[in-house]
């Protein structure tokens, strides 16, 4: 009986990690087509050089982040990708699991795709793609990579999205100069973009040292709790600035939501590595 106990486990086993292997081939390939879709919209086909001109009329503070981040005399960015690395969880209660991710923008034609593989313990992972396109916006969460865990979508989920966008525009500073974002001075080291598209506007407040580094994000925005949403204060610190392709950006922070209990961080990361108009997947 303990014979044919193991023998049944042993397949069960065999069999799941089969169903891994053909799950993660098939989402990886339908992220990599998405990447595709992503990339194939029709963009400007001028390549334009930020002047200082483009700055006129912007927020002081917002003024001196771009000049910061040496865009100024570089060519606008109309593609972004990037790797970062990881911790995550879901519940307060639940310990950090370590991530890796790709993730994907266009500039033009606002959108984004993040794909994302968290190990939940030695024999389990998730796989999870985030997504940003034509106004509309996906969570897409598997377990093993073929059991689905999370597949949402809605008019709560596209306004999360475009916030998410519009707060991860600082890996691609550039975009702040184009006509779906609208800056409005705070005071002299913040200001609120206002970001309009597919018939949906979403507002965030950006932080900035004295240097004129951006160091925080922060807006309202939806999030999911036992089924359901509530509108909750959600914010980013932003920290150790680098140069890619001469470009300084943020490339570590910390993504938490400011509930009545407390704050719940739920993401830490780290960006390892960002490409400019490079419009391929990695």
């Amino acid at each position: 009986m303990i014979k044919i106990i193991l023998a049944i486990t042993g397949i069960a086993l065999i069999s799941l990690f089969v169903l891994s292997l053909v799950g993660s081939f098939f989402f990886k390939r339908g992220v990599v087509s998405e990447v595709q879709g992503l990339f194939g919209q029709k963009r400007t086909e001028k390549t334009e050089i930020v002047t200082e001109k483009d700055l006129e009329g912007l927020p002081e503070p917002v003024q001196r982040w771009l000049r910061q981040t040496n865009i100024v005399g570089r060519k606008k960015i109309f593609a972004v990708r990037l790797k970062q690395r990881g911790l995550i969880r879901t519940t307060e209660e639940q310990p950090w699991m370590s991530a890796r991710a790709e993730q994907y923008f266009t500039v033009d034609n606002p959108g984004f795709l993040w794909k994302v593989r968290v190990k939940v313990n030695p024999f389990l992972f998730l796989v999870g793609r985030d997504k940003y396109f034509k106004g509309k916006g996906n969570m897409l969460i598997k377990l093993l990579a073929f059991i689905n865990v999370v597949n949402a979508q809605g008019r709560e989920i596209d306004q999360g999205t475009m916030l998410r966008y519009l707060g991860e525009i600082v890996w691609f500073p550039s975009a702040a100069l184009n006509d779906y974002v609208e800056w409005q001075a705070i005071d002299d080291r913040s200001a609120r973009a206002i970001m309009t598209y597919g018939g949906i506007t979403a507002q965030a407040v950006f932080s900035f040292n004295e240097n004129g580094d951006v160091v925080g994000f922060s807006c309202k925005r939806y999030m999911t709790r036992n089924g359901r949403y509530s509108l909750e204060d959600y914010s980013a610190k932003l920290e150790a600035h680098k140069e890619f392709e001469g470009i300084r950006v943020p490339t570590k922070g910390e993504v938490s939501w400011k509930l009545e209990s407390g704050d719940f961080t739920y993401y830490k990361l780290e960006i390892t590595d960002l490409e400019y108009n490079q419009p391929v997947a990695f």
